[in-house]
Order: C-alpha cells, then structure tokens, then sequence
C-alpha cells in the first residue's frame, strides 16, 4: 500500500459516513460552524451543489447559491470540522457532473429540474 493511501486511509475514518449522499445538482444546506471570539453559531448555507472534486481526505464540494440577486460560490472540504451537518433538500437531474454553465444562467434558466423517483 502506498504511503499517502495509508494516511488517507487513516484519517478518511473519521468522517466516513458522516455526511449523507449528495452529488452534483442537488440543493443542500450545510450547517457551518462559524467561530467570532469566543463565541459559537451554526450558520445555514443553502444552495445547489455544481461540483465534487477530488478523492478520499481532499475531497471539496462547490455550493452557489443566489444572494440578492448575485451568484455566490463558497467551496467546503468534505472533511472539514467545521461542517456540523449537511441536509439533502431535493435530488436534481442533471446530465454532467460540473455545472459550471449555471455561472452564465439568470431566472428560470437556472432552475435545476428535481429528480423524482416513484416507488
């Protein structure tokens, strides 16, 4: 076994199965720790994931969400303490797995089209 897939390993034990399935398209909020001083609050960051990048303890998420009417992207490592949970809100169908093209879209163009399944 190769040395960084040894430490990987290691450390990939701690947030396995913490988080639930998500992939690109789908609308999330995550729950962010955020720390002013000595205080603590969790701050709610809804929006819809455009892309997973990376493997095992590098992996990062891209969230863009609208705020007043501008686009805003935050990026969160998948393994980061500060992420006190995330929350799958709806499952979107989409047919790429970057949505970079959502940058350049306004209105209902923008809309990510739900993923219903039926049972």
């Amino acid at each position: 076994m190769d040395a960084i897939q040894y430490v990987h390993q290691q450390l990939n034990t701690k947030t396995q199965n913490k988080y639930p399935e998500f992939r690109a398209g789908d609308n999330i909020i995550v729950a962010y720790r955020i720390v002013e001083g000595d205080k603590v609050r969790i701050q709610d960051y809804k929006g819809d994931v455009i892309q997973i990048s990376g493997a095992q303890q590098s992996k990062s998420f891209t969230v863009r969400k609208i705020s007043n009417g501008v686009g805003v992207e935050r990026i969160f490592p998948y393994a980061c303490p500060n992420i006190d949970n995330i929350t799958v809100v709806k499952k979107g169908r989409v047919r790429r797995a970057k949505l970079f093209y959502l940058r350049s879209m306004i209105g209902k163009k923008a809309r990510i089209k739900e993923l219903r399944i039926f049972k």
